[in-house]
Formats: structure tokens, sequence, C-alpha cells
């Protein structure tokens, strides 16, 4: 049964959610506020988070900051504002998938299956999907144990930046753009403005550790997209 964290400081919207996820088969669990959801999630290890943008306490956008530093766990926003630039800046926090408010509990549940199946599986094509293991330079990918090394040492990713770098890595020197990669690394087009491809690119390049004028594993390559390296330099 998966498990649900519900971090809402209104208590009939929690109790909404958590009458639809248990309808629908899921273990759930609330907090009201940002520390207590915190704490909740790095204690519980749940399989998904729902966390409302504005809480008491701690702001639902350094909750999730503070989530992606230790768990991979996958999130969703509930947001009041639905603007271009909110949206991304929920991409830049590290949200998997954002909710607009007032929503449908019923399209709730379905976003968060959706997110639950892009983080339960590998990319669709190459070695991601056959489960082999995928290696470029100092990099290294087990596909299986969806786990990641540079020189040996861990590098933690979100569902989403282990499958668009697995995605790039099963082709080594082949360009994606961006259309293409939200349609091989996620199959879906939720994120219809492709400067989604490009924040999570941003993270990837972040924690492998890649220079912005000499990366060692992703570049970029100007007016197409991004592909992963042969070589390092």
């Amino acid at each position: 049964m998966p498990s649900v964290l519900v971090v809402d400081d209104e208590a009939n919207i929690r109790e909404l959610v958590t009458v639809y996820f248990t309808a629908a088969g899921f273990e759930v669990r609330q907090a009201s506020d940002g520390p207590s959801g915190l704490a909740s999630a790095l204690s519980d290890s749940p399989d998904l988070v729902i966390l409302d943008l504005m809480l008491p306490g701690m702001a639902g956008d350094e909750v999730c900051r503070r989530l992606r530093e230790r768990l991979a766990v996958p999130v969703i926003m509930l947001s009041a504002r639905d603007g271009d630039l909110d949206k991304v800046a929920l991409l830049e926090i590290g949200a998997d998938d954002y909710v607009v408010k007032p929503f449908s509990p019923p399209e709730l549940v379905a976003r968060a299956r959706a997110v639950l199946r892009r983080s339960a599986a590998p990319s669709t094509g190459g070695p991601a999907a056959s489960g082999d293991d995928l290696a470029v330079g100092g990099l290294r990918m087990s596909i299986g144990q969806r786990e990641v090394t540079v020189d040996g040492a861990p590098v933690v990713l979100t569902a989403k930046e282990f499958d668009l770098l697995a995605t790039m890595a099963a082709e080594p020197g082949i360009v994606f753009s961006r259309e293409g990669l939200l349609e091989r690394a996620w199959g879906f087009n939720e994120y219809v403005d492709t400067r989604g491809v490009d924040v999570h690119v941003r993270h990837l390049r972040e924690k492998l550790g890649d220079a912005a004028d000499s990366p060692r594993f992703i570049e970029t390559v100007r007016g197409v997209g991004y592909r992963v390296r042969k070589g390092e330099r």
C-alpha cells in the first residue's frame, strides 16, 4: 500500500485529500505546518508528499528544499498561484508536479499515481528499459537499483532527474531536444513549458559537479537541446 504525507494548514483540505486517497488505496498521514511536515517526511519516509506552498512555521518551498537535501521522495506542490513564473519556481525547488488550488481531488489522485509510476519506472528506451547499468567516464548508473555515483561517490537524484540522466546517458553523444526529453524520459508532456527541462538539467549539473563553462558530463547544444558527452574533458 503506497503511503502519502499531506502537509497543509487547512484541516478541511487535509481531510478531503485523506478521504479520496484512502478510498484509492493509499495510507495517509497528515501534518499541519512546515516543521512537523518536514519531520514526518524524514522520519516516516512516505512514498509521496503532497505539500502546500503557504505553510506556518516554514514555507512549503523551504520544506521541499530541505527534503531534497535528504530524500528523493516525489513531491506534489499545492499552490494558489497559476502563473508561468510560479510554475517554473516550483520546479526550481525540486517539485515533481504542481496542482493549483482549488483542485479536483480525483485529479490530484491521478497526478499522484502518475508521479509514483514515473518514480518507480526507469526511462522507456535503451538500457534504462532493459535493466542494464550505464557508464560514461566517471559516471555510473545502476538502472535496477536507481543509484548514481560519480568517481565512486553516491549522488542522490530525484526520480525525474534520474530518468532524464538515464535517457541521455543511454545514448552518449546524441542530442536530445527538450520536447524529446519530456516524452522519452518521462513519457508525458504535462509541463508544456519546456523550461522545466532546463531546471532539471541545472539541478543535475549541480549534483554531478558539472562546471557551467566546461561541463564534464552534460553539454548544451545551443538552439537544440542537451547531450551526455561521449568522453570527459
